[in-house]
């Protein structure tokens, strides 16, 4: 049974685009390894929970293979199967996203400079 350790995993699986990035993550104790915080040269073992933060959600995976080495993606998916659980806070978690961007609303361009300067100047007067 090959080994391999964390960091080369969490990139085989296309977690992280570098090395670098998947140890400091694991370093930062961003990254879970079966409840607990992990090292970067721990081993990955077979049906091992990994918690990943990826943006704004974090992803709760199963590993059903191990493997050193970057593939495609599609490949890099047979990895590890993430649990229903992260699904559905992952699916909840983006439509609370969703809706809160919904309400807030883009001004329809730049302010001109007659605008800015009456910027300028309500700022002013809230800091005198």
């Amino acid at each position: 049974m090959e080994t391999v350790r964390l960091d080369k995993w969490l990139w085989a699986a296309r977690f992280f685009k570098t090395r670098a990035l998947a140890k400091k993550a694991i370093d930062g104790g961003k990254v879970q390894y079966n409840g607990a915080k992990a090292k970067t040269s721990k081993a990955v073992e077979l049906g091992a929970l990994i918690k990943v933060p990826q943006g704004w959600d974090v992803w709760e995976v199963e590993v059903l293979a191990l493997s050193d080495q970057r593939r495609g993606a599609p490949e890099a998916r047979e990895l590890y199967r993430e649990t229903p659980e992260s699904q559905e806070r992952r699916a909840r978690e983006a439509e609370r996203r969703r809706l809160a961007n919904q309400a807030f609303q883009q001004p329809p361009r730049r302010p001109d400079k007659k605008q800015r300067r009456e910027l300028q100047r309500i700022q002013r007067q809230r800091e005198d």
